[in-house]
């Protein structure tokens, strides 16, 4: 079975589109994502472009912090701290990676809790472990979304996160955790790798490196999903799974693309109308 990504946004970004309706309907107000850009990244302006489209296609405001040219450290706090206390922004996004020179950690950790709609805050990722409610980081939380939204039965599964990453595998890991798995955390310093995902029910994979899961370290009827994405030197985009080998054996699997990179913007978009409502006590 496909696990078609673009399909699960949808849904989401549909239930968004209603929310930010209800939401200004109720009270007039429109929810906001600022969008915090420093320097002059390719990819990273054609990420934040496609965030104000798709924002505004659900009915919310997106207006963006572009510094090209760059920016201090001081005056990049300084920002964050202002938009900290504009009423108006819901949430806030600084757009990583930042330029060499600046500290992301002091800079994420300044945007207020409430309004930190990609979840990484010290704040919000010590609630996740605590099982407290808070923001959760997009791609996990996306990954959740599309075993949920095709029935994954998590109870008891024995999952395996390959990866360790404050974005995706560790987070991930409490999620799945949260859900009653049974779970295990594997990187590229695992020794036996394939010991370890062969064990798996489901096997999340965000390790960074192109096709390291191949089809004879999958267990037949596995659930997997794959949150890489490399592009080749041959052009072709793939991801941490080898999708042809491991096709043959698992009982579900996310593509490349088309899998959980939709899930990423329609969960920031999802993440964002719930900070609206909660700072408006809705």
């Amino acid at each position: 079975m496909i696990l078609d990504g673009k399909a699960v946004a949808q849904k989401v970004l549909d239930e968004v589109r209603a929310g930010a309706t209800d939401l200004r309907a109720a009270t007039g107000v429109t929810p906001t994502l600022a969008v915090v850009l420093v320097g002059d990244n390719p990819a990273s302006k054609s990420y934040v472009n496609s965030k104000k489209r798709m924002a505004a296609s659900l009915g919310m405001e997106s207006p963006d912090f572009v510094y090209p040219d760059g920016l201090g450290q001081a005056e990049l706090l300084a920002l964050v701290e202002r938009l900290n206390a504009d009423p108006a922004i819901h949430g806030i996004l600084v757009q990583l990676p930042l330029p060499r020179g600046l500290d992301e950690d002091a800079v994420i950790a300044r945007i207020s809790p409430l309004k930190d709609v990609d979840g990484l805050t010290p704040v919000n990722l010590g609630r996740l472990l605590a099982g407290a409610d808070g923001m959760i980081p997009c791609t996990p939380a996306g990954c959740m979304e599309i075993l949920d939204y095709y029935g994954a039965k998590l109870e008891g599964a024995e999952a395996v996160v390959v990866g360790r990453s404050r974005l995706v595998g560790k987070p991930l890991a409490q999620l799945l955790l949260a859900r009653h798995a049974t779970v295990t955390t594997c990187h590229t310093r695992t020794r036996d790798l394939a010991f370890h995902t062969r064990r798996a029910d489901i096997l999340c994979v965000a390790a960074g490196r192109a096709e390291v899961i191949t089809g004879d370290m999958v267990k037949p009827g596995a659930w997997v999903i794959d949150v890489g994405f490399n592009r080749l030197p041959t052009g072709r985009n793939v991801g941490d799974v080898d999708f042809a080998s491991v096709s043959e054996h698992a009982y579900a699997i996310t593509p490349v693309p088309g899998g959980v990179g939709p899930m990423t913007i329609a969960m920031l978009m999802k993440n964002t109308l719930l900070a609206a409502r909660r700072q408006l006590g809705r």
